[in-house]
Formats: structure tokens, sequence, C-alpha cells
């Protein structure tokens, strides 16, 4: 078993493979524990980077944390985070988009800017394959958002 930090440096590791598993790990410990919430603020860094997947990471982490946000760190910075939902990267939005109800089922203060930023979302600079996902997408997540 590798330890928290550990696993936290993987995330960046160039071999995505690694990087993911390190991933997987984490979000198992999110669930069960606020271990991984210590580093919040590398998560928020990771959706910064120019490297879409390291974006997914940090995204979904921030996403899985939600639970032990107890020093509202995610109320900080969601407009940053929201602006993912049209991220130059489609994948990367998907990914945003999907893990938006859980951010939202732990941050009910957060709900009504979510469903806002949700349904201003223009994915039509996406191709048109990636639209009608993105649209989907968007339309599953409202409907888990209460």
């Amino acid at each position: 078993m590798y330890n928290i930090t550990e696993l936290i440096e993987r995330l960046c590791y160039k071999d995505n493979k690694v990087a993911y598993q390190a991933l997987q790990m984490l979000e198992t410990e999110s669930e069960k524990s606020n271990e991984v919430y210590k580093f919040f603020d590398r998560f928020v860094e990771m959706i910064e980077n120019k490297n879409s997947y390291i974006r997914n990471r940090g995204i979904v982490l921030i996403s899985v944390n939600a639970k032990w946000d107890t020093e509202n760190k995610i109320d900080k910075i969601i407009d940053n985070y929201l602006k993912h939902i049209l991220d130059e990267k489609p994948i990367t939005s998907r990914q945003c988009i999907k893990v938006l109800p859980n951010i939202a089922k732990y941050k009910s203060n957060l709900v009504e800017c979510i469903r806002e930023a949700l349904m201003e979302a223009d994915v039509a600079k996406y191709d048109n394959s990636m639209q009608t996902l993105l649209y989907k997408d968007i339309s599953s997540s409202l409907k888990k958002i209460k």
C-alpha cells in the first residue's frame, strides 16, 4: 500500500497508467476519510495544468473531496472550477460536468451557481459528435442536482 503523499505525487507522472491508478486509489480513500482533502490546494493547482489528463484528475479529486470541505475551499474556487464545463478539451469538459452533482450534493449553497453554469454552457465550440455527448452529460447532471 502506498502512502497518500506518494499517490499525490504520482498524479502528475508522465506515465498516465501509473497516474490513473493513483487517482483511483485516492478516490477510494476519499470515499472513506478526509486524508486526501489535506492536499486540496494541490488539486486546485492541477485544474490549471496545461495537460488535460492532469486537469481531469484535479477536477475529480476536488469533487470527491467535497464532502470533507469544512473549510469551504470549493466555495472560493467554484468559478474557476466551473470554467472547465467548457474546457478546451471536450473530454475534460465531460469529466467536469459528470462530477458536478457530487459537489452539489455536499455544497448546497453552490447548487444554484452550478445549475446556472450548466444551463448557460454553449457547447457549440466543439465538434458536432462531442456536442451531442456534452448536451447529454449536462442534462444528466442537471437531473441529478436537486
